[in-house]
């Protein structure tokens, strides 16, 4: 173990979520492994806002790892080059390092568990790719 590193536990009972996230529809729980890490990983679960949907915009997040495993219920979400992907409980999604999308929907009682690698990472909105553009339905005549 390096230097920076020190041991983390974050128990349910203790659970504090908060708003400020990257998105005003979640609030989020640290699970407290940004300070064992020394900002080398983040962790936090992500839970919905009952009520406030919607989705948001195409995005990339510049970044080296992250993933998500849903815990509740259940989000998806527009991918560059792979299209729509609905995760449910038991879901595990790894989203390659700067690819492009965009969440469409989520449910009410959505929580998930998000880890990224570092813990601090740039997220950058996007246009839509040109395959998803040709997809979205045509303006009524």
């Amino acid at each position: 173990m390096g230097d920076t590193m020190k041991f983390s536990a974050a128990h349910a009972k203790d659970a504090v979520f908060k708003d400020g996230g990257l998105r005003s529809c979640f609030e989020y729980r640290d699970l407290g492994i940004a300070a064992a890490t020394g900002g080398k990983a983040m962790a936090h679960i992500v839970r919905a806002k009952p009520g406030q949907h919607g989705g948001f915009g195409w995005h990339r997040h510049h970044l080296d790892f992250q993933m998500y495993y849903v815990l509740k219920g259940w989000v998806k979400f527009d991918y560059e080059g792979v299209g729509a992907v609905v995760a449910e409980p038991g879901s595990c999604v790894h989203q390659p390092p700067g690819i492009g999308h965009a969440e469409l929907d989520h449910s009410d009682d959505l929580e998930l568990i998000e880890i990224t690698l570092p813990g601090s990472f740039e997220t950058v909105e996007t246009a839509a790719p040109a395959a998803a553009r040709r997809t979205e339905p045509a303006a009524a005549k």
